[in-house]
Formats: C-alpha cells, structure tokens, sequence
C-alpha cells in the first residue's frame, strides 16, 4: 500500500475476486499434488504466484485497497505454503520438521490475534520482510517439486529450492518476531496512559 492511499471497506473489487480466485485453487492444489499430478500442480502453483502479484498491482492501480484485500491476500498466501508443505511432506519430499517450523510462526500469530482484536486493532500490515519471506517460500516449493524430476534438471531445481526455503524460513521467523514486537508495542502503548493516571 502507497501512503497516504485509502482503503476501503468495499467487497467486490478485482483485486478481491483475483484473491478469492487463489483461494479457490488452495484446494485444487491439495489434490493435484497429493495424486502426483505434478505438471497441474506446476502450474496451479506458478498461477497462483502471478495471481498475487497482479492483485497487488491491480489494487494500488485501481484504487482499490480495501481491508478484506488486506486480509484475503496475506489469507491465500498462507494456505498454499501450508498445503504445500503439508502435501511435499505427504510425498516426502520435504522433512516434517519443516512443517512444524513454519506452522509453529504462523500459529504464534494466531495468538496474537485475539490480543489486538480485544484492543480494536486489526490485521497487522504486511511488512517488507514477510513479503520477502513469502516470496521465497512459494518460490522454494515448485522448485522442490521439480527436484524429484531426474536428471540435471531435478539436481539443480534441489539445490536452488532448497536455497530459497532456508531463506524463506528464516525471513518467516524474522517477519514473526516483527509482528509480535509490533503487537507488544501497541499493548504498551494502550495500557500506558491508564497506568500513568492510577
């Protein structure tokens, strides 16, 4: 979001349908990869991946950055890591310790949640880091996928893949302690001016 933009309590907008469009495919995704439909979940996967950037660009464009938006996108993005992930680990492709890492961060989120929620605040905005964190993650698994192709295309798809999903976890994690210093930031703050008229 530009500063300065408004955002809007609109609901169907483009970059709204684009969004719910992504998420639509969550489950088609699921499927595909779990039944070794490799090359459809390739492509579910690079659609989605464009799909989340065209909606961002379509919202700033468009005028069109509306508070569903701010949580549909950020919605989309996390199932399909975890689908992924989930469906990877189901194939052993991937260990499950990477499951329970990420899920871990993204479950200390949802425990944040209620925190803000009970102090009016909404969805934290997405930062530049988590942004960058996604990015890599969706980035890794395709390429992961592509790994168990044999040959030199599967070799390099491994080391690239896996590159891109220790960079990936590590942005995660660092994203999350942002989040949660900003969410201990904003308790302080509240509770502040009380303490100071007791």
């Amino acid at each position: 979001m530009q500063p300065g933009q408004e955002i809007s309590s609109a609901v169907l907008t483009v970059p709204n349908l684009v969004s719910l469009v992504r998420l639509a495919l969550v489950p088609v995704f699921a499927v595909l990869i779990v039944v070794g439909q490799d090359v459809w979940a390739l492509a579910v996967l690079a659609f989605s991946g464009f799909s989340d950037w065209l909606d961002g660009v379509l919202a700033r464009r468009l005028n069109q950055v509306t508070r569903l938006g701010q949580v549909l996108d950020p919605a989309a993005d996390r199932l399909f890591i975890l689908v992924s992930l989930v469906g990877l680990a189901w194939r052993d492709i991937v260990p499950l310790w990477l499951v329970v890492v990420i899920l871990a961060r993204d479950v200390m989120l949802a425990c944040l949640a209620p925190v803000l929620a009970r102090r009016g605040y909404g969805p934290l905005e997405v930062s530049f880091v988590g942004k960058a964190a996604t990015f890599a993650l969706l980035y890794a698994f395709p390429l992961l996928l592509l790994a168990t192709a044999p040959g030199a295309l599967g070799a390099v798809a491994s080391v690239v893949g896996w590159a891109f999903t220790w960079w990936g976890v590590g942005l995660y994690w660092v994203a999350g302690v942002q989040y949660a210093r900003q969410t201990r930031d904003l308790v302080v703050a509240d509770d502040a001016p009380g303490e100071a008229q007791a």
